[in-house]
């Protein structure tokens, strides 16, 4: 080196999250938290039925998009803001968040799963917080809390950023989904496991992007799904709940 050179200090890394939050994070993306998710296939189920989802290249295929066109675009950048929402206790953007939420349920089925699973979960964060006043309250504010505004409470109380949290909820949402698609299709577990592995590789760029969303560009628009999912409603022979 030059005795005029000038050295580069060298790149500071990011402070490790806490192993508690991580742990938090963990359980909460894990399919063993007793919210329900397994018995809904979001549409997948009428999609192998009707669409020609029938194979594990088109399953991956088709929840790769899902994930890019549907929930990066809307409930996680919806997931993002509320969990800025509850660490301030603004309420009542809480409850606007939630109230969009509900309206992008396009049928009955999909309004019924986020509403079941964010109740089961509002209803498990009661538990774990039973001597917590700020967090019962808190777990009330919406009178029909969606699933990720009540992911967002969970998280909130964590250190874990708003991408970390982002990160861990596609992560729950990708492993059940991936089950969906072994029952439905049917797949065997290699098959499943190559499909998550997929998925994992789009998560960040999708939660990247979601992070990006401002309130007015947000979007809850997929007509085939919605469609699907309101075929699902009275399909012959059904597995799971949506």
């Amino acid at each position: 080196m030059s005795a005029l050179a000038t050295p580069v200090a060298p790149a500071l890394a990011p402070a490790p999250l806490p192993a508690a939050s991580l742990l938090q994070l963990i359980w909460l993306a894990s399919p063993a938290l007793p919210v329900g998710g397994f018995s809904y296939s979001e549409g997948l189920e009428a999609a192998v039925d009707r669409a020609g989802v029938d194979t594990e290249s088109a399953g991956s295929r088709w929840l790769c998009d899902q994930l890019h066109l549907s929930l990066a675009r809307s409930d996680l950048p919806a997931l993002a803001q509320a969990v800025e929402a509850w660490r301030v206790a603004d309420h009542a953007r809480v409850q606007a968040l939630n109230d969009w939420v509900l309206q992008t349920r396009e049928s009955s089925e999909l309004r019924l799963q986020t509403e079941q699973m964010g109740r089961s979960l509002m209803d498990w964060l009661r538990v774990q917080h039973a001597g917590d006043a700020k967090v019962l309250a808190a777990s009330r504010v919406c009178a029909s809390p969606s699933y990720p505004v009540a992911f967002a409470l969970a998280a909130a109380g964590t250190a874990a950023s708003a991408q970390d949290i982002l990160l861990a909820y596609a992560f729950g949402w990708a492993e059940n989904m991936t089950q969906a698609a072994v029952k439905a299709v049917p797949l065997g577990q290699s098959a499943g496991q190559r499909i998550l592995a997929a998925l994992a590789r789009e998560i960040p760029g999708a939660v990247a992007h979601a992070l990006r969303v401002p309130d007015g560009d947000r979007q809850a628009f997929a007509p085939m799904l919605a469609i699907l999912s309101s075929q699902h409603e009275t399909q012959y022979s059904r597995l799971f709940r949506s």
